[in-house]
């Protein structure tokens, strides 16, 4: 698969985008049960998520590239595998935050955010993971971040009927070739609708 990374600033700048989309799409709920495009969860679980895996960046970057994600990584399981363990990862944590409401989630989600966009490039080229032999660095695994965030934008979006874009698929796609290297890679077509499919979300997707 070819690996070429974005700009360090383009792909700062797309990070930045999807926590401010995030935000934004965040106000617009009155209702925090609607369904979303990830299978089971409701806005509000997404919401408690989103928070979650911005504290889990954070984890992972102090411990690097011992952390328990680069662990993960390096037993170099089949993709299925990862997938599940990481959903259970997910799983187990939504299950023990604090209450709070979707807005509260969101607020804590975007701090922790934008405090994990400012660490990045001191950091940049510090090793953070492998996978079956491809290493990679904190920047180049700040692809995945990128894809994370835009990503989940996306569901938001999708929950309130409205939909999300991001301004430079080109580099959403580079960040996914170059920070999600157990995935496949987005093929085809429209860029973006591409990473969609590749993360397993059907671009169709309505609400119920």
């Amino acid at each position: 698969m070819e690996r070429t990374p974005p700009d360090r600033r383009d792909l700062l700048r797309a990070c930045r985008e999807g926590v401010v989309a995030i935000c934004e799409l965040a106000a617009h709920f009155s209702d925090w049960s609607v369904p979303t495009p990830c299978r089971e969860w409701e806005a509000i679980d997404l919401a408690g998520h989103l928070r979650c895996v911005a504290e889990n960046f954070h984890e992972y970057l102090n411990d690097a590239p011992f952390s328990r994600l680069s662990r993960l990584f390096a037993q170099d399981a089949p993709a299925a595998l990862l997938v599940r363990q990481l959903s259970r990862q997910n799983a187990a944590e939504l299950a023990v935050l604090p209450p709070a409401t979707g807005r509260e989630h969101i607020v804590a989600f975007a701090i922790s955010a934008e405090a994990y966009a400012d660490r990045l490039p001191d950091v940049w080229d510090e090793p953070y993971l492998s996978y079956r032999g491809t290493r990679l660095t904190a920047g180049e695994h700040a692809g995945a971040v990128c894809v994370e965030w835009h990503l989940h934008a996306w569901d938001l979006a999708r929950a309130l009927d409205k939909d999300h874009r991001p301004s430079r698929p080109d580099v959403i796609e580079a960040a996914w070739r170059t920070g999600v290297p157990h995935l496949p890679a987005p093929n085809g077509g429209d860029r973006w609708e591409a990473v969609l499919r590749a993360s397993g979300r059907a671009p169709d997707w309505q609400p119920a």
